[in-house]
């Protein structure tokens, strides 16, 4: 019997299976701009829990879903036993005898782990406050379809130390790319899995044009994650200088690009001439997100399928 495989965080998955997903991304990209109807999941059901709010998510599981043949159910905690108390164990054991995979957007990933634990079909973590596995994935197919291979290049994150640039240094690692990060004293990245990443991978100071400078790419998050709203105002006075301007795109590479996860705040983390302006990608990087994650559901429920 061939074990379920899950999605939790960014190193769940080898560099080999990276790069098919990649490129299977990009072969279901183009099968759908075309108009060719590929539907191998046809009958099969994704049930989507949400304990956090979300709009690229929602939209491009569930589209991605229909677009594969299958359907998407949408579960919050208001309109489920799961926000009355009900066992993460109970719920995984229910929704795994009536669905074919499950997608969950919460708070802790300790959640996650368990419910992939107690699961009968593969678990995909649509963001913790720890990782968030599918943004990156969206984002290094979106680097590789305006540049190519994202291996040695150098990514600069400029901002917090949270579940994107965590997720990014698992990507770097895994995939043979630097990541330099730039955070305000007493925000930077904790690295939760212990390991030592070393200086050939990762970069850490507090000084966000020094990051910048020689960087392929520049990106970027809110400065308030959710769940920390109480924290909004300290957060704006300590991030004050990391917002990504043209003078700070000035100073990496002449082809660099500009990512932001989105929602974003002009003004705040990022200047509009950034984000408006042409080294910007994220429009594409948002729809890669449903692009990307439907070659990760293909992956996880029907292995690997060549052209």
């Amino acid at each position: 019997m061939t074990k379920t495989r899950h999605f939790l965080q960014f190193s769940d998955l080898t560099a080999e299976e990276c790069q098919h997903i990649f490129h299977r991304a990009q072969v279901l990209k183009r099968r759908h701009v075309s108009g060719e109807l590929y539907r191998p999941l046809l009958g099969k059901v994704m049930t989507m829990i949400f304990e956090k709010n979300s709009t690229r998510t929602r939209v491009s599981f569930e589209a991605g879903m229909s677009q594969l043949g299958g359907h998407a159910m949408f579960l919050d905690g208001k309109s489920s036993q799961i926000g009355r108390g009900e066992p993460v164990e109970d719920t995984a054991r229910v929704l795994s005898r009536m669905s074919d995979i499950i997608m969950i957007r919460t708070f802790e990933q300790n959640m996650v782990e368990t419910l992939a634990a107690n699961s009968r079909v593969p678990v995909i973590n649509g963001l913790t406050n720890e990782y968030h596995p599918c943004q990156i994935l969206a984002d290094i197919l979106t680097y590789i379809e305006h540049r190519g291979d994202i291996r040695g290049k150098t990514v600069a994150w400029i901002g917090d130390g949270n579940n994107m640039s965590r997720t990014w240094l698992q990507a770097a690692k895994l995939l043979g790319f630097k990541l330099q990060i730039a955070t305000p004293a007493g925000y930077e990245l904790t690295v939760l899995d212990g390991q030592d990443y070393g200086a050939d991978c990762f970069a850490a100071s507090h000084d966000p044009l020094a990051t910048a400078r020689g960087a392929d790419l520049v990106t970027t998050d809110v400065f308030t994650s959710m769940g920390y709203e109480g924290e909004a105002e300290a957060r704006r006075q300590a991030f004050d200088g990391f917002m990504v301007t043209s003078e700070l795109m000035a100073a990496a590479n002449p082809d660099a690009l500009f990512m932001h996860c989105l929602p974003a705040h002009r003004g705040e983390e990022v200047a509009a001439a950034v984000i408006d302006g042409p080294q910007s990608v994220v429009w594409d990087e948002a729809e890669n997100r449903m692009h990307a994650q439907k070659a990760l559901i293909e992956y996880l429920m029907l292995g690997r399928i060549d052209d």
